[in-house]
């Protein structure tokens, strides 16, 4: 009996079956030496591969484009100053005596007009640099004049897409929306280098048979030679 005790002792003392060791979480035996758990690399492996390679593409990403990121807070908080006319202007057509160059003569009883009546939609005005230049900000009058007495006598700029090239040859297009209000209006126009920027005339406000979309005047700002917040 005594061989037999022992012998069933150590079989108690063994490894109990696998259904007893499923089925009781709270008291799992620790692994015996030599018989360690087989790695698990299921799910939560596979998702701990993915995050680190999210990591990864994000290092890459603000590595790539950390020289644009800072351009872009420098625009940001940069001093604006007005940047001198363009080179040439230029347009699809114009109203007699309303030469597209009026828009960049400083003076807001002067205006440029396609000459057609309706909205002119696809109708354009060009700006050309000859050196490339950096633009923040354009603001726009619409009408024949800042004042808002005479806005009854054109129809206004509403949407205008803003075609905008710069030294490397490459274009954008922007879609600037002005509103009903006198006097200039100032858009963000952050670019890169431009050397033009043409304007087309998408829609506008009191459209009419005998009325024609005029604009006032242009003005570009750039960032100031200080450089330093205003």
């Amino acid at each position: 009996m005594g061989p037999i005790g022992e012998a069933g002792g150590a079989a108690a003392l063994g490894r109990r079956p696998w259904w007893r060791r499923v089925l009781d979480f709270r008291n799992r035996e620790a692994p015996w030496a030599g018989d360690r758990p087989r790695l698990r690399r299921g799910f939560g492996y596979l998702v701990t591969w993915v995050l680190w390679a999210c990591v990864l593409a994000l290092l890459i990403t603000a590595v790539v484009y950390a020289d644009t990121a800072v351009s872009a807070v420098r625009d940001h908080f940069a001093k604006r100053s007005p940047v001198g006319g363009p080179d040439t202007v230029v347009a699809s057509r114009s109203y007699e005596g309303h030469e597209p160059r009026l828009l960049f003569d400083k003076l807001n009883n002067t205006w440029w007009g396609p000459g057609i009546s309706q909205a002119g939609t696809g109708e354009w005005v060009e700006a050309r640099f000859e050196q490339p230049t950096r633009l923040l900000d354009v603001i726009i009058t619409p009408g024949v004049s800042s004042r808002a007495d005479k806005f009854s006598q054109s129809a206004l700029l509403h949407r205008v897409e803003a075609v905008i090239t710069t030294a490397d040859g490459k274009t954008a297009t922007r879609i600037l929306t002005l509103n009903q209000g006198a006097g200039g209006q100032r858009q963000v126009f952050r670019t890169g280098e431009v050397t033009a920027v043409r304007f087309v005339l998408r829609s506008a406000y009191g459209a009419a048979a005998d009325k024609q979309v005029s604009i006032a005047e242009i003005e570009f700002f750039g960032p100031s030679k200080s450089g330093r917040i205003s």
